[in-house]
């Protein structure tokens, strides 16, 4: 078959020498503008010429090449928990959305609930990641965390004196929370908990239970109550605990997560139970579902999405030697719906 220039073209290996040629500019020029790195280095028309050449000769960044001589890949590592979490889509899309095609998302993660130990992603540092972001450490897992790589902790409440962090207003959200429930009458509220024990979930169960304490109001939860995120052991978690909740007056259920929330509606309804009007139940995330759900869910926003893209702001500084704030706090926002509104407690 007849050479055509596109295959004779895929057929040479293009080099950033070669690139530099087309342009006009040197091999450090090239350099720069693939990495991204022009900002006060590289004039917008040098960097509008080796884009043109780099299209041109169709140029591949060689990635491996380019690790070995900046001593770190453009991988990026995120460490979490427990992916089974819708949450953790939405904070994965602001990361990507920030990092754009600079750098891969390379995910960490155990599975179950448990939290990854140290020494496993120690074992992914021969891949000389250029930074991680670690979702809900605990304080095992950040005492034995090597410290070489740019690190930013994501949702990680207490822990600031460890790294850069990135943390939600618990305790604004948890408090119109229960200002929500106490107007509508409710004294005794039961907790479904996350299972994993990270300080995400010990603080939005310690904070209900100062908040509710202030206003008169009894938080009961008990250990077959906790439940892993997800909807069918949630749903186990509300049936097993209700008779005891029942008996001793309950009329809410506030629930670590949505996807947790999603669970206990389903057993309220198989159970008989009319929601809001026998019980009232609220979750934590505002996860897209949660407009739909039948009834439509109560619950504080945390607004995901934003976390994850302040977050790899975060890392990009350190990695690019800028200065950012260290401990920026987001938002937590009660979004009332139907799960809980129209009941006046009994």
């Amino acid at each position: 078959m007849p050479e055509t220039p596109a295959t004779s073209r895929r057929a040479t290996h293009v080099t950033a020498a070669m690139v530099a040629a087309r342009a006009g500019t040197s091999v450090a020029t090239v350099s720069l503008v693939v990495n991204d790195k022009t900002k006060g280095r590289v004039s917008d028309e040098n960097i509008e010429r080796v884009r043109q050449a780099i299209t041109d000769l169709n140029y591949i960044v060689d990635h491996a090449a380019s690790s070995l001589a900046r001593g770190t890949s453009n991988i990026i590592l995120l460490v979490t928990p427990d992916v089974s979490n819708p949450f953790f889509g939405r904070v994965i899309s602001g990361i990507q959305a920030e990092i754009g095609d600079r750098y891969q998302l390379l995910l960490s993660t155990t599975g179950e609930g448990q939290i990854p130990t140290a020494a496993s992603v120690n074992q992914l540092t021969a891949l000389r990641p250029a930074g991680l972001l670690i979702d809900a450490p605990n304080d095992a897992f950040l005492r034995d965390l090597p410290r070489e790589t740019a690190v930013v902790l994501l949702d990680a409440p207490g822990d600031e004196d460890q790294a850069a962090t990135v943390n939600f207003d618990l305790k604004s959200g948890v408090h119109d929370l229960v200002e929500h429930l106490h107007e509508l009458g409710h004294r005794q509220i039961a907790y479904i908990a996350g299972r994993t024990g990270t300080e995400t979930f010990l603080l939005r169960r310690r904070l209900l239970e100062e908040s509710a304490a202030a206003r008169g109001m009894v938080i009961h939860s008990a250990d077959n109550s906790d439940s892993l995120i997800n909807l069918d052991r949630a749903a186990e978690a509300f049936t097993t605990s209700w008779p005891e909740w029942h008996a001793r007056g309950v009329t809410a259920v506030v629930c670590a997560t949505d996807t947790h929330a999603y669970g206990a509606l389903q057993a309220a309804i198989n159970l008989g139970l009319r929601v809001p009007e026998d019980v009232a139940i609220t979750g934590f995330d505002n996860l897209p579902y949660s407009t739909i759900t039948s009834p439509p869910l109560t619950t504080v926003s945390l607004p995901g999405k934003e976390l994850g893209r302040v977050s790899a702001q975060q890392l990009l500084a350190q990695i690019e030697g800028r200065e950012v704030d260290l401990h920026p706090v987001l938002p937590a926002r009660l979004i009332r719906r139907a799960s809980t509104l129209g009941l006046s407690a009994n």
